[in-house]
């Protein structure tokens, strides 16, 4: 959980003793000039910026919970880039202000008791306040990037606690440390941690739909690392840095991370060499904890001011204001986020308590608290009784736990189906929803349903398979008789029709990697001997070996192809891979191919986009009965796309053969790169359209 907690453990440490040092300061120069009586002021001015800070965490996070999944994820993209702007500039503007911190708060003091008693507690809700409103903006995006809040807060509090404690003693001379130093150690930290978390904002924001580029990965790292091992974890939990990035996570990071941190390391170096007066020049802020204990010595000895002149009111009345005031709006914020409709009504799961607690709905959207009181795990479908429909569903309700399912209701008729595992499946008493428009359902897929398209690819699988295997036996001839050219245009050929069986591939197990695997991971790389296939025939046959060091490894593809074609048939092939697949090819061919990661020396990138192109039409043409019933417009928009994917690359076709992805003018890339990337976005919503659902 250290991972998890370390980010918050960082900002409230920094945070906490940035407020501690400026209440202590506070606190002593009024001590130092005789008004200890005015003490509770500054305390109320704390204790109301302290309200506030909690109330604003407490008004995002309840009203994040109420938003659509697309809705959350702008809203946290757009904070988590705000509490960036916020620490840079808390990081700067402390490196900038601390030497003299403590002569214009003192400045400030005595300004505001010739003013009054509400000077003195603006001034101290206003120096508190800046830090707990970061405080919250920042814990709150770092419970949101773990997912959990426990390590987040328990780190929070860990660092809030040991900076009162350094507070203190800074304050009773029971300690002494160089504070700039301190601060300039923690500001490089928090500004990697930022860094992480613009990365992470970027993501939502793409995730969202409002910025582009969600399925351009700069790297993907799952193949080789774990991602919930004790390292990936580590690494994620304090950094940010996940084991798969887009192309805009990464730029943004290393972007802000070497321009900050620049900035920020000559800043620091301008300010040891700058002359700086008294003892902030030699010691720092170190000074200025010795200055408050000794303002507090020396007001040990000063008269005491007459006390405030009381009122007519009580001495609580205005400091539980303060604190009430911030309460009570974020609670009417909350309040009025959640709608006419109370969200906190709890929905039971269960195979005898199925609905129980559901009411008529209002229109719009609303928030269910679904709790599964049985004794297995369960999934909840909210659907339309009569058709199946499906408006929204929780899977994996474990027993006894609680979770949210947002929904966005209109006019028709609405029930709860819940599918406990290994159970029988139990619907609810239905309710009529009226006065509300028309909401979009998703209509459930069945096993059943993926049958037919599962036997039409599975024909068309075998088929293909039959031929790959005369064109691999063929290129193993060429190999054999030693004619290396005519090996290469039959290569050519081979890998490109196996290129096209795309959506089979998971059914292919072991005999995947060793027909088309990369050399990625393997220690001597194309050298390895454990790399076998059509890559490493490709590297072997455009880097000169002869045909005597080839005929093994054409003999083992030969092989290898041949007996796969005599597993497949018998081969599980489960039905719900259909819809993954008609994402993962082009997904895989924008990170693997468009990239120029497998390409051993031909140049043919582009040739295998184009067959991974072909093998997608072949599965949407298996599909499109299925996506026709659910989104008649969805292939319509899919085959536009394919269209200008297709274009691109057959202008990369010269009669002369394949232009290699590199000698391919930037522009180009570009524009192919963007293309592929879009039509990834009208592809991402097949798998949800065409997931089995037990709701049917």
């Amino acid at each position: 959980m250290w991972d998890e907690a370390f980010p918050s453990f960082l900002i409230g440490l920094r945070e906490g003793l940035e407020a501690g040092l400026i209440v202590s300061i506070l606190v002593a120069t009024l001590v130092r000039f005789g008004h200890k009586a005015r003490l509770p002021q500054v305390w109320t001015g704390v204790a109301a910026a302290i309200a506030l800070s909690l109330s604003f965490g407490a008004v995002l996070t309840f009203t994040a919970a109420n938003l659509s999944g697309h809705a959350q994820e702008a809203f946290g993209g757009v904070l988590s880039l705000i509490a960036v702007g916020f620490v840079t500039a808390m990081v700067f503007w402390m490196r900038r202000s601390a030497r003299t911190l403590s002569a214009e708060l003192k400045e400030k003091v005595q300004a505001s008791l010739a003013m009054g008693a509400g000077a003195l507690v603006l001034t101290s809700f206003l120096a508190v306040g800046r830090e707990g409103l970061e405080t919250s903006l920042f814990l709150w995006t770092n419970v949101r990037t773990a997912g959990e809040s426990t390590g987040p807060l328990l780190g929070a509090a860990v660092g809030l606690v040991l900076s009162a404690g350094l507070c203190w003693g800074l304050y009773r001379r029971a300690l002494k440390m160089n504070l700039t130093r301190f601060f300039t150690i923690t500001g490089a930290g928090l500004i990697v941690v930022a860094a992480g978390v613009l990365g992470y904002g970027l993501r939502d924001l793409q995730e969202s739909g409002l910025v582009g580029g969600g399925s351009s990965y700069a790297f993907d790292l799952s193949g080789h690392l774990d991602a919930s091992s004790w390292y990936a974890t580590l690494v994620q939990g304090t950094l940010n840095l996940t084991v798969t990035m887009t192309v805009l996570q990464v730029v943004g990071y290393l972007a802000y991370l070497c321009i900050v941190m620049t900035l920020f390391v000559e800043g620091v170096r301008g300010g040891k060499t700058a002359p700086a007066p008294g003892k902030a020049a030699q010691g720092g802020e170190a000074a200025q904890g010795e200055e408050t204990a000794q303002g507090e010595k020396a007001g040990a000895a000063a008269p005491e001011a007459a006390g405030p002149v009381r009122s007519g009111r009580p001495r609580w009345a205005v400091p539980t204001a303060l604190v009430a005031v911030p309460v009570v709006i974020a609670g009417a914020v909350i309040a009025v986020s959640d709608g006419k409709q109370s969200s906190s009504a709890t929905v039971s799961v269960s195979e005898q308590e199925c609905g129980k607690g559901f009411s008529t709905p209002l229109p719009g959207q609303q928030v269910f608290q679904m709790h599964n009181t049985g004794d297995k795990v369960s999934e909840v479908y909210l659907v339309n009784p009569a058709s199946g429909a499906v408006y929204g569903e929780i899977e994996g309700l474990a027993p006894g736990t609680t979770r949210a399912l947002t929904a966005t209701i209109g006019s028709g008729d609405y029930a709860w189906r819940c599918v406990p595992t290994g159970g029988t499946s139990v619907t609810s008493a239905a309710v009529h929803v009226t006065g509300g428009g028309q909401v979009k359902a998703v209509k459930p897929v069945a096993e059943d349903d993926l049958k037919g398209p599962l036997d039409a690819y599975k024909d068309y699988v075998n088929k293909g398979l039959a031929t790959l295997l005369t064109q691999t036996q063929k290129l193993q001839a060429d190999v054999h008789g030693g004619d290396l050219a005519t090996a290469k245009a039959d290569w050519l050929t081979a890998h490109l029709q196996y290129a096209s069986l795309g959506a089979a591939y998971g059914t292919f197990a072991d005999l995947d990697g060793k027909i088309d695997g990369r050399p990625d991971g393997l220690a001597d790389k194309a050298q390895d001997k454990d790399f076998t296939g059509f890559l490493r025939l490709e590297y072997g046959l455009w880097h000169g070996q002869s045909a005597a060091d080839l005929t093994p490894v054409a003999d083992q593809l030969a092989a290898d192809v041949a007996k796969l074609g005599q597993d497949f048939p018998g081969q599980d092939f489960d039905p719900g891979d259909l819809p993954l697949r008609a994402h993962e090819i082009l997904e895989n061919t924008l990170q693997f191919e468009l990239t120029g990661d497998t390409d051993q020396g031909s140049g043919t990138n582009l040739a295998t986009t184009q067959a991974n192109l072909a093998g997608t039409r072949e599965l949407l043409t298996v599909l499109q009965p299925l996506l026709d019933e659910r989104d008649p417009q969805l292939l319509t928009r899919v085959d536009a796309g394919m269209k200008r994917v297709g274009d691109l690359v057959a202008a990369a076709h010269k009669p002369e053969g394949w232009t290699a992805l590199e000698q391919l003018p930037a522009d180009a890339r570009r524009q192919l790169n963007g293309a592929t990337g879009e039509l990834l976005e009208d592809l991402a919503p097949i798998p949800a359209l065409l997931e089995i659902r037990k709701a049917a």
